[in-house]
């Protein structure tokens, strides 16, 4: 999701205005968020002044096709979480985003989304799990969502103006650099944090968790990674600062969210906008800290050693938190070529709540377009990711228990994991990509004892 932003205020008495109006809508738009029939602005708002949009509404839509597939890799022993050798999978989504815009600055989006098929295993063998199209969740035959139904207002602060143009979830807009931009409703944590303009969209660049994002930012999400929450973003110069607050689901991994927000995250990040060489860059650091229950890993090898009974996360979960953080860089090295890099590292003696398993990572790449071979609408990417665990996670895991994607039953032999990724994406038309993708993943699932694993992937993308 492309974050919006409007075209000059005005006055600072109008901006505060515009604030308190904003703030007032918070909780009525986000009790709403699941109703795709969200209110509209109040009346008397004044009229746009001389030069800025007028209201609109716009419609977009997406469909997206993986399919993919494992190799024959060494495999002597499974678990529950494990990957299989020689499995194909495909999984299948189209989406449909509509926003209005009720008054100047202020957008109202939804999108329902049918989707059908599954992630090899189901999405489980590895923490960097080789498909960013796959949900946690499956079935064989499509199915309704509503994934995103939320508000978006922003407050233009000063400073030098430009447009922003039209995207899935953006109006047209004028703009000025510094602003004010408030988000509320149901939508993805990723649309507004540790964005990269490298590696971020498994529709169209990498498809591996660990690229798409950092493994250690374990964000607030339902299993098919949607959640209800605010958010708040400061530009103001080369500088975004942003900050919200999350639900989080029932139990870790859920499919339900926590209906009285008693299990809830926030989080908080800081960018900065550079220019060096006269190339773009960025560089931003992510922090969140979930509240809710969660279980000491140790705690849950020492109950089960103490009463022979299979390890139990669940048996130990506590309110309690976690604490993760992420620094992340993009760069523009030349024309059309671009860099990125991630690190991070999470508390690594409580279970992992919604995204993967992983207590620190490190990740790097390259994206080139296809101007250079006069193929301008066509990317190849090329990246790497470290996935490591703590040494309580390793006797967790050694020990039979489970995490969110790995679990082999056992864990002689614990490494880190390790990720390439390659692909190329080629267009065939203004509205329709096609890419192949091949990923190795050494030690899946932190152990040495099965891989190395090929997976090859085919993926169809459609889009107006």
């Amino acid at each position: 999701m492309t974050r919006i932003a409007t075209p000059p205020g005005g006055r600072a008495d109008r901006a505060a205005r515009r604030a308190a109006l904003t703030l007032g809508l918070l909780l009525p738009v986000a009790l709403a968020a699941a109703d795709p029939a969200a209110p509209s602005g109040p009346s008397g708002m004044p009229p746009p002044a001389s030069g800025e949009a007028a209201p609109g509404f716009a419609l977009h839509g997406q469909s997206t096709f993986v399919e993919q597939a494992t190799d024959s890799f060494r495999a002597p022993y499974a678990g529950p979480n494990s990957l299989s050798p020689h499995i194909g999978r495909e999984t299948f989504d189209a989406s449909l985003f509509a926003g209005w815009r009720p008054w100047h600055g202020a957008e109202l989006w939804v999108e329902p989304e049918i989707d059908q098929g599954f992630g090899l295993d189901g999405t489980v063998g590895a923490a960097g799990f080789p498909s960013g199209e796959a949900y946690k969740v499956g079935q064989r035959h499509p199915y309704l969502r509503w994934q995103r139904a939320f508000f978006r207002d922003t407050i233009a602060l000063g400073g030098p103006a430009f447009d922003v143009r039209a995207d899935a979830t953006q109006l047209p807009e004028r703009t000025t650099a510094n602003r004010l931009v408030f988000t509320v409703g149901k939508f993805s944590v990723t649309d507004l944090f540790d964005d990269n303009a490298y590696a971020h969209d498994p529709r169209m660049d990498f498809l591996n968790w660990s690229l798409i994002d950092a493994s250690t930012f374990d964000y607030a999400a339902d299993a098919w990674g949607y959640t209800v929450g605010a958010a708040v973003e400061w530009y103001q110069g080369s500088w975004t600062l942003r900050g919200g607050v999350f639900d989080l689901s029932t139990v870790p991994n859920s499919a339900h969210l926590d209906p009285g927000m008693h299990e809830f995250q926030m989080i908080g990040e800081i960018d900065r906008r550079e220019h060096w060489f006269g190339r773009t860059g960025r560089v931003s650091l992510t922090a969140f800290q979930s509240r809710a229950r969660m279980g000491l890993l140790d705690a849950a090898v020492q109950l089960a050693q103490s009463t022979g009974a299979p390890v139990d996360i669940a048996a130990v979960r506590h309110y309690r938190g976690r604490f993760g953080a992420s620094l992340a860089i993009e760069q523009s090295v030349a024309n059309g070529v671009g860099v990125f890099a991630r690190i991070g590292k999470a508390a690594g003696n409580v279970e992992t709540y919604e995204f993967t398993d992983a207590d620190r990572t490190v990740s790097a790449g390259v994206s080139i377009d296809g101007t250079h071979w006069h193929r301008g609408g066509d990317t190849i990417g090329a990246g790497f990711a470290v996935n490591g665990i703590s040494a309580a996670r390793e006797r967790f895991l050694a020990a039979g228990g489970l995490g969110l994607l790995v679990g082999d039953g056992r864990l002689p032999h614990p490494a880190t994991e390790r990720i390439v990724e390659t692909y190329y994406s080629a267009a065939l038309g203004s509205h329709t990509h096609a890419a192949i993708d091949y990923q190795r993943i050494v030690n899946p699932g932190y152990n040495r004892d099965r891989g190395p694993v090929s997976v090859f992937a085919l993926r169809l993308h459609v889009a107006f």
